[in-house]
């Protein structure tokens, strides 16, 4: 997964990518991922065979809002690619509060498919599912924001050659 999100931060923060090679290479990469973290959530689970159909439904409908969430995010994350190496104040701080806004977006739907599979399977099924895919966002997440130049940090370094 790290190589899939290192590459889509590299080609987002490249000026050079053309918007139908950018649309066709965010497919690419999602298609992986979902494979990968699809494999990760099969092996992570340890359904029985009562559970499997019910909880594959479930999933398909939280990974599909799940994805909804993620373009947002990947919208965020062109935006600030945009503006990153002269960013402002203003920008800078409606960028922060659009992560906020997504990051507890994601919470709330978490909880919400919790809720779901908890009704559906009982709490351990629940939980797992919750454990598991808080533990793939927080790798993702991680490996994002070591690809990401900080806010500013430009900007201050700059003023520090000078």
């Amino acid at each position: 997964m790290k190589t899939v999100s290192a590459m889509f931060i590299a080609a987002l923060l490249s000026t050079t990518v053309s918007f139908a090679q950018e649309q066709s290479m965010l497919e690419l990469l999602r298609s992986d991922f979902r494979t990968q973290k699809t494999a990760l959530v099969t092996a992570a689970m340890v359904l029985k065979d009562s559970q499997a159909d019910a909880f594959w439904k479930i999933y398909r409908e939280y990974d599909f809002e799940q994805t909804k969430l993620g373009d947002k995010s990947l919208a965020l994350l062109k935006e600030y690619a945009g503006v990153y190496e002269k960013i402002n104040d203003e920008q800078a701080d409606k960028i922060m509060a659009q992560a906020f806004k997504n990051q507890k977006a994601r919470l709330d739907l978490r909880t919400k498919y919790y809720k779901t599979f908890k009704k559906q399977l009982g709490g351990v099924v629940a939980a797992r599912f919750a454990q598991v895919d808080k533990q793939i966002s927080d790798l993702v997440e991680v490996q994002i924001a070591s690809q990401l130049p900080l806010i500013g940090r430009k900007q201050a370094q700059d003023v520090q050659a000078k």
